[in-house]
């Protein structure tokens, strides 16, 4: 078996945000029906642009600039979904355990794409 990256989603950076973006999907169920056009949709919106953005940059690895770009956009999203777990956290939607332990994922997953920004050369050919 080898660890050989072929797609997107044998990046270590791309399973943990989409884990995330599933956490909050289903955290975000819970949320109030007058949260619905504003806060769901915001941050379910933001936490899965993380996945997309990084599949983008996984497919534009052959212009490094637009792969940074893209990589760039993505840590963008992840900051943006920190900002509405704040929310969150601040209604009393989700408790301080289940923020803590998202933002502390998505402190990774910025250092993750941020690795990649720093080391482009390795993904882009």
């Amino acid at each position: 078996m080898s660890d050989r990256i072929r797609t997107v989603r044998d990046l270590k950076v791309y399973k943990a945000a989409f884990y995330c973006a599933m956490e909050i999907f289903e955290i975000s169920k819970t949320f109030p029906s007058d949260e619905k056009y504003s806060l769901t949709d915001q941050i379910r919106r933001s936490s899965r642009s993380v996945c997309s953005n990084l599949s983008e940059a996984w497919r534009k690895r052959k212009y490094k600039k637009v792969f940074v770009n893209k990589l760039s956009d993505s840590m963008q999203e992840a900051a943006e979904t920190q900002t509405w777990l704040e929310f969150c956290l601040s209604c009393n939607y989700i408790s301080e355990d289940d923020f803590k332990k998202l933002d502390r994922e998505y402190e990774n997953i910025i250092g993750l794409l941020n690795a990649m920004d720093f080391k482009a050369d390795k993904f882009c050919f």
